[in-house]
């Protein structure tokens, strides 16, 4: 299944754990990967992202033709060193903050029939990095 969406990673416990980053068209899905490449994560794909599942755990990697590149509007397409393949722990939508609750109950995106825990944030918040990791350490947590 491939999906239009970004895909960054970060090493715990000795494996890749990743956030698909979903959202139409300029909701600012490259823009947050960028950022989240300076707070620890690493690019696995960006614009598209083929997953597949593996038992319980879905997976996730770029296209062979859009490996270790990155679209950034307004530069174009850059190289960025990208790695080969994380498990998917968590999805992000791109949403406008004013659509975004306070205090959201836990929801779960089903994906190839797995339940993957999600939330929604605004991309271009200032803080939207630090609060895709915190939602990677307690959400993306094994279902």
């Amino acid at each position: 299944m491939i999906v239009h969406a970004g895909l960054v990673a970060r090493r715990d416990a000795g494996r890749w754990r990743g956030v698909l980053i979903t959202g139409p068209s300029g909701a600012g899905k490259s823009d947050l990967a960028l950022r989240c490449l300076g707070q620890g994560f690493r690019l696995v794909a960006d614009d598209r992202v083929v997953l597949w599942r593996s038992g319980d755990r879905l997976f996730g990697r770029a296209p062979e033709a859009l490996l270790d590149l990155i679209e950034l509007r307004g530069l174009g397409v850059l190289a960025e060193p990208a790695i080969d393949l994380a498990e998917v722990a968590l999805v992000v939508e791109c949403a406008a903050r004013e659509t975004i609750e306070r205090l959201p109950d836990p929801v779960h995106e089903t994906l190839l029939g797995l339940p993957i825990p999600s939330l929604l944030l605004s991309p271009f918040d200032d803080s939207a990095p630090a609060k895709m990791g915190r939602g990677l350490k307690h959400l993306g947590l094994r279902r």
